[in-house]
């Protein structure tokens, strides 16, 4: 997936969820940041960050934050783009999404909706961007979830039903060495997907080719559910 036209700021304050200050050439600019979760660890002050040009859509804000430089390692934080980059491997059939012949974007299944419903074979797939990385170590979630540890608990009952169900956790950068639960900061989430891993649901992560202004599907990255577990 490509963006049109990325320009280059460096980042000054978050004001809330939506919204921060980002200075770019001489001026400070008010820009939508296209990401709700805490990135404490990426949006530091002084940091380069990567802005989405959006002056020619009709909206307060001219630009849209999508990603940032963390000591030397590029990071595509716009949690809108996961489930684009992973409907692009899908539609080329790219692995680990060979065998699946149909599918369609975000459908129903008991109480939860997930990103996509594969028509052939039948099941489900709930994918999830990851940009927290801690020395090489990409790790999801950021902040506790319960809709996700609903969304992990419904895709058991998935695999259940006698349909395929894939949890695919979308590393929004390279040069990654391992993907693990968050053991730390949210237990109940983390449990979830190591009871998902046991009851055959099928977990991938897989890293990302990350530019200033394009992101596409890399390669599979060793997974490690019981890392940090315990304390370990």
């Amino acid at each position: 997936m490509r963006y049109p036209k990325v320009t280059e700021g460096i980042f000054i304050h978050r004001e809330n969820r939506f919204i921060a200050q980002v200075q770019i050439g001489e001026k400070t600019q008010i820009v939508h940041v296209r990401n709700t979760g805490r990135c404490k660890e990426l949006l530091v002050p002084g940091v380069k960050v990567y802005l989405e040009d959006c002056s020619e859509k009709k909206r307060k804000t001219k630009y849209s934050l999508i990603g940032v430089e963390k000591k030397g390692l590029l990071i595509n934080m716009d949690s809108q783009i996961p489930n684009r980059v992973v409907e692009e491997a899908l539609v080329k059939k790219n692995i680990p999404f060979d065998a699946i012949k149909k599918f369609k974007r975000e459908s129903i299944f008991r109480n939860s909706r997930f990103d996509f419903e594969l028509l052939e074979p039948a099941g489900f797939m709930e994918v999830k961007g990851v940009t927290l990385e801690e020395n090489k170590i990409a790790k999801f979630p950021d902040a506790p979830t319960k809709r996700g540890e609903k969304h992990v608990r419904e895709l058991i009952q998935v695999k259940q039903k006698g349909m395929r169900a894939i949890l695919f956790f979308l590393i929004q950068m390279k040069g990654i060495k391992l993907f693990a639960l968050n053991w730390e900061r949210d237990v109940n989430f983390s449990h979830a997907v190591w009871e998902a891993q046991r009851a055959g649901v099928e977990i991938y992560a897989w890293d990302s080719r990350v530019t200033k202004d394009e992101i596409r599907l890399g390669q599979a990255v060793p997974i490690d559910l019981e890392y940090g577990k315990n304390g370990r």
